[in-house]
């Protein structure tokens, strides 16, 4: 997987000006959709000249971010927030992924784009390198716009955005340029699911696939184990305005995800995640068909052995088998029936 170059970040430049440089370095065109409905979604924005619009609302949430549950309100062109993350996003790697599920893998991979910096702190986080770290190379708009390009050049069904919510400026720049030299295939927005409206805003009609965590439904367990307030209640609102906006996972004759709401939840040992409520919200408030992928891979990770001595949690150990089995079971007696097959 191949790191970012690093340029300065510029927000403020104009999406024409941006897509001529790609038109000539590409010798790529811009793909106009037969008349009615796009597909992907943000084929709508091209064609009824929204990217500019979208660029200077992206630009704006930066100077007053309320991007996730943190609330920061910190002018990120000036410091940084609590995701570690300033005015330049910074990309760990990128490259066709084959371990994502089937709906969205495919043949040929998920083309993944793995952000580091996070807006949670999650003790056990398996991707602690990256998350709590800043790592990988700066990234701007270009290089971003470039990964993408790169991303469907390779046959990726999709492109996929992982752990995006506070980089959503610097991805809606990225996306305006590589949309207008071609970029055609669906947004997978792939979010630890701590999302405040400001985000879901500003990224209605540029996402195609909705993935987020549903990682607790204890508040207490969250600040304890992701050090993050209200997780629940903002998770909640989150997912229902992802549903509002792509509804339930639409799949193609392929196979392939095209369109809709995916989520993942990750078993905790000692059922700390709290998979029955979680199930309950989504069969009850999202709808029935949600489509859910219930992981097992949980392993300790990062803080979870100090946790596991300091609190006497199971963090310690993967799960179970029988764990895992309850907690499929109890999706399914929620009323769920869609679920991601591995």
């Amino acid at each position: 997987m191949r790191l970012a170059r690093h340029e300065d970040i510029n927000l403020t430049r104009k999406v024409s000006e941006l897509a001529e440089i790609y038109r000539e370095k590409l010798n790529l065109i811009s793909i106009k959709q037969p008349s009615g409905e796009s597909f992907p979604v943000y084929r709508a924005l091209l064609e009824n000249d929204k990217l500019a619009e979208r660029l200077v609302e992206a630009e704006s949430a930066l100077h007053d971010c309320h991007l996730c549950g943190n609330h920061c309100g910190i002018d990120r062109t000036q410091q940084i927030g609590p995701c570690r993350i300033g005015a330049t996003a910074y990309v760990a790697s990128y490259g066709p992924h084959h371990g994502e599920e089937n709906v969205l893998r495919g043949r040929y991979g998920s083309g993944t784009i793995f952000f580091s910096g996070c807006n949670l702190h999650c003790q056990y986080c398996q991707n602690y390198d990256i998350s709590q770290r800043v790592a990988g190379l700066p990234t701007s708009p270009q290089d971003l716009a470039d990964m993408m390009l790169e991303l469907q050049h390779q046959r990726c069904h999709n492109i996929n955005l992982v752990s995006p919510t506070h980089v959503v400026p610097h991805i809606i720049a990225g996306l305006a340029m590589a949309i207008q030299a071609g970029l055609n295939i669906p947004i997978v927005y792939n979010t630890g699911g701590y999302d405040a409206p400001q985000a879901l805003a500003l990224m209605n009609g540029w996402v195609d696939i909705y993935m987020p965590d549903m990682k607790y439904a204890d508040a207490a367990v969250a600040q304890r184990y992701s050090r993050v307030r209200d997780y629940p209640a903002v998770n909640q609102a989150a997912v229902k305005e992802m549903h509002h906006q792509v509804g339930d996972l639409d799949v193609g004759e392929s196979g392939l995800a095209r369109r809709g709401l995916l989520i993942r939840h990750l078993v905790l040992p000692g059922n700390l995640a709290g998979t029955a409520e979680i199930a309950q919200f989504l069969a009850e408030e999202i709808s029935p068909h949600t489509y859910i992928n219930v992981m097992a891979q949980y392993h300790p990770a990062y803080k979870a052995w100090e946790c596991a001595t300091k609190d006497s949690v199971s963090l310690d150990r993967r799960i179970s088998h029988t764990e895992y089995v309850e907690a499929v079971r109890a999706a399914r007696e929620a009323g769920l029936h869609r679920f991601d097959k591995r």
